[in-house]
């Protein structure tokens, strides 16, 4: 399996509850962090709820 590296650029200030549980169990903080995690159907989900939040690249 491949990973994601997850890139948190924009703020979550602002945002629902949810989102914001989102980024914290991914591992993301602040604006500017990153975080490396597999490429899974939970994952991809918590991606998917963010997407507007964050980048994501795959690493090897």
């Amino acid at each position: 399996m491949s990973n994601l590296k997850i890139t948190q650029v924009k703020s979550r200030i602002g945002g629902k509850q949810y989102q914001r549980d989102t980024l914290r169990t991914l591992g993301l903080k602040r604006i500017g962090q990153s975080v490396v995690r597999e490429d899974r159907p939970e994952v991809l989900g918590m991606i998917q709820t963010v997407r507007h939040l964050v980048t994501v690249e795959e690493v090897d």
